[in-house]
């Protein structure tokens, strides 16, 4: 685009002022006949007599020589002499003028297109570039130095391309040193869940971190992949690794991605354990977990329990359960109970207190009945055990 208005300004081949010249022009080529006429007829009465009537020149330098010849008589007329003889030299320059001016004046049709046509073509430059001339040729300055821009803008493209690679590489080089560091840590983190899974009555799970990757035109060159060949890998604000949890429930299922395996308690269960290995290096500040309890006894739940209020340490741990194990933990215990008003369905939820808690945990266990209170009074008493061991171990 450049290009092309460069071509079209500097074809034109402008001239300061000319657009005025060209209209003045114009009027003369338009009114040729007419302005030819009016001026032959003033050039005859100024200085070409006609057998019917001399012409003003002719009659006032009759007039100048009389007053001449006055003036040697009476010296008074010399100044008038003087003035009549510099008018009849300002009329002969007239005459002289008018002349050359009506030599000038040509009836030319084609000069006038050409006039016109030039006129045109001025006038859609200043439409497309300015409004007027003298900004047309200051836009062609402007896009000059633009297209310079441009056409040194390759070399720049192909620095800023070599700096690019160059950043690519260093990245592919740190993208290698963290997958090998997130490899590790996955072999740890692996044993660490399924030491924590084997605690929750999950023995016989297996837990693993496949990390994967996949080749990109527009990926990192990562070194060290294949033996003389550096692939490019695809690539996140996370490296180039693809990260999946896999699991096995059961032997002999083999591994399959967590979200596609586990039911409901098993999940809970797993965020459990993969929470409390990964304690140090969460940043989740709340935690949730729902029917942690579905598939456990008792004696699993304040294994459960245990490991909740560990991570309730580190984090805000929100429990939904129905086991009196587990609730047993909580540092803060509430009822959540649905109740009718005006035909209307109303969720209440209330904290209990000391004795309101060792109800609400009997009624867990089944019946309320002195046996079930003691059983509720034994169970808290055990986890206040647990929790000053832990306390004074300092864990």
């Amino acid at each position: 685009m450049l290009q092309f208005q460069i071509k079209e300004i500097e074809e034109a081949k402008l001239v300061p002022g000319e657009e005025e010249v060209l209209r003045s022009e114009r009027t003369r080529l338009a009114n040729a006949e007419t302005l030819s006429k009016l001026a032959a007829e003033a050039l005859t009465v100024l200085d070409e007599p006609t057998p019917e009537a001399s012409s003003a020149t002719d009659l006032l330098g009759i007039s100048g020589h009389n007053l001449l010849e006055l003036s040697h008589i009476d010296p008074a007329l010399a100044p008038l002499s003087e003035r009549l003889e510099t008018a009849l030299t300002t009329l002969s320059d007239a005459a002289y003028e008018l002349r050359s001016y009506i030599e000038t004046l040509e009836f030319n049709p084609k000069r006038l297109d050409q006039v016109e046509e030039r006129l045109n073509l001025l006038g859609n430059l200043k439409r497309k570039y300015g409004g007027g001339l003298e900004r047309v040729i200051a836009h062609l300055t402007e896009i000059k130095a633009e297209l310079d821009e441009v056409n040194n803008s390759t070399e720049q493209i192909e620095q800023v391309n070599k700096e690019l690679e160059g950043l690519l590489v260093e990245l592919g080089s740190l993208a290698a040193a963290l997958s090998k560091k997130r490899a590790q840590a996955a072999a740890q983190l692996s044993v660490a869940v399924e030491i924590h899974l084997n605690h929750l009555q999950m023995q016989k799970a297996r837990f693993e971190v496949k990390i994967g990757h996949s080749e990109s035109p527009d990926g990192l060159p990562v070194p060290g992949n294949t033996a003389g060949h550096a692939p490019k890998l695809a690539f996140d604000a996370n490296g180039t690794d693809q990260v999946e949890f896999l699991i096995e429930t059961n032997p002999g299922e083999g591994l399959k991605p967590m979200v596609k395996i586990a039911s409901g308690g098993e999940t809970s269960r797993l965020m459990l354990a993969l929470k409390n290995a990964l304690a140090d290096a969460d940043q989740i500040p709340t935690l949730v977990f729902d029917e942690i309890d579905q598939g456990i006894g008792g004696r699993v739940g304040m294994t459960v329990g245990e490991m909740l209020w560990q991570l309730g340490r580190t984090h805000q741990v929100l429990c939904v359960t129905h086991l009196p194990q587990l609730a047993g933990f909580g540092d803060q215990h509430y009822n959540v109970g649905k109740t009718e008003s005006g035909g209307r369905t109303v969720t209440q939820v209330s904290q209990l207190n000391a004795e309101t808690r060792v109800q609400e945990l009997a009624a867990m266990l089944g019946k309320v009945s002195p046996a079930s209170i003691n059983t509720a009074e034994d169970i808290l008493a055990s986890i206040q055990q647990i929790k000053g061991k832990i306390q004074a171990d300092g864990h």
